[in-house]
């Protein structure tokens, strides 16, 4: 318990587990990691890394225990090539990763920024050395978008995060071949007011599959006197039916308290991208941006998540 609010996600003792001192080449900051677990086991984590430029590219950072003893790439791992994908002039950013047994790939979802803003792009890869980018499948501004993991009624299933006026929703669209895009359904509305999570939401990393639905971890932007304030929430979705939402929770469940969570280049802010399960099938991993300028880690437990969202959901 923290306070008198129960503790669901756990903040490792080493955090944060990788800065920028980490890396074996300059740069200027490092935050915002899609994760996944190749088949031998291995954590890696996909991290944005900002140059001093401000443009930001990925970086493969790998570890037997998902902890320490980081083995980062010793050059970007995945670059912007914008003399080809105009759309990644100034950037990519904030990936999501998926495995895909149909494909035998991994997808990854991710931000590619221009002039014209942020857009969706998405590419794929079966090392984490060479990859196939299919460029922007959802134009500016759009963002916070995951692949869900195997087709549903025949057709794959995009998450993202489209902006309208001064509000932000998430939405779900359908494709038959996954470049292109259509059959938009909202899926989760920001709420009015002054809620956490009014105005702005998003999804944090790719849902997780659970007997009960898919529970996702989202963010909510909460715009006050002294600037943005990023907190997580938690919603379940239906397994079959996923624009369907089960329950969400009111409260947020986990937010930026600790040092290196609230002063960095963008303070108070937590933004997991990835995650990895335990073989114990319920341990969650949860590797999340610390105030754009570092990577922590906090472990939860699935079964308790979902307890707490059955008890305390809408």
């Amino acid at each position: 318990m923290t306070g008198h609010y129960p503790e669901l996600f756990r903040r490792h003792k080493s955090n944060p587990i990788l800065t920028a001192d980490s890396w074996p080449y300059p740069i200027h900051s490092v935050f915002n990691a899609a994760a996944t677990l190749l088949a031998d086991g291995t954590t890696l984590l996909l991290c944005r890394v900002e140059d001093r430029r401000g443009h930001s590219h990925l970086c493969a950072a790998r570890s037997e225990n998902g902890v320490d003893q980081w083995k980062i790439d010793a050059k970007p791992t995945f670059l912007p090539e914008p003399d080809y994908y105009p759309e990644e002039i100034w950037g990519v950013e904030d990936p999501r990763i998926t495995y895909v047994p149909e494909l035998k790939k991994y997808a990854i979802v991710y931000t590619a920024f221009s002039q014209h803003g942020p857009g969706v792009a998405l590419a794929f890869t079966e090392d984490f050395r060479q990859f196939e980018k299919y460029g922007m499948i959802m134009p500016p501004e759009d963002k916070d978008a995951a692949l869900l993991p195997y087709q549903i009624d025949g057709q794959w299933v995009l998450i993202h995060r489209p902006v309208s006026g001064s509000r932000a929703h998430m939405w779900m669209s359908f494709s038959v071949d996954l470049r292109h895009w259509g059959n938009q359904k909202i899926m989760m509305e920001a709420r009015k007011g002054s809620w956490w999570d009014a105005n702005k939401i998003g999804l944090s990393p790719p849902p997780i599959e659970t007997p009960e639905g898919w529970l996702l971890i989202y963010h909510g932007v909460r715009h006050t006197a002294a600037g943005s304030l990023y907190r997580l929430g938690l919603a379940l979705f239906d397994l079959k039916h996923p624009e369907i939402c089960l329950k969400r929770g009111d409260e947020w469940v986990f937010g930026p308290q600790e040092t290196y969570e609230q002063v960095g280049d963008v303070g108070y802010v937590v933004f997991p991208c990835g995650y990895t399960i335990g073989s114990d099938g319920d341990t969650l991993r949860m590797y999340y941006g610390a105030a754009d300028s570092s990577i922590a880690l906090a472990t939860g437990s699935i079964r308790e998540l979902l307890h707490w969202l059955e008890e305390h959901g809408q």
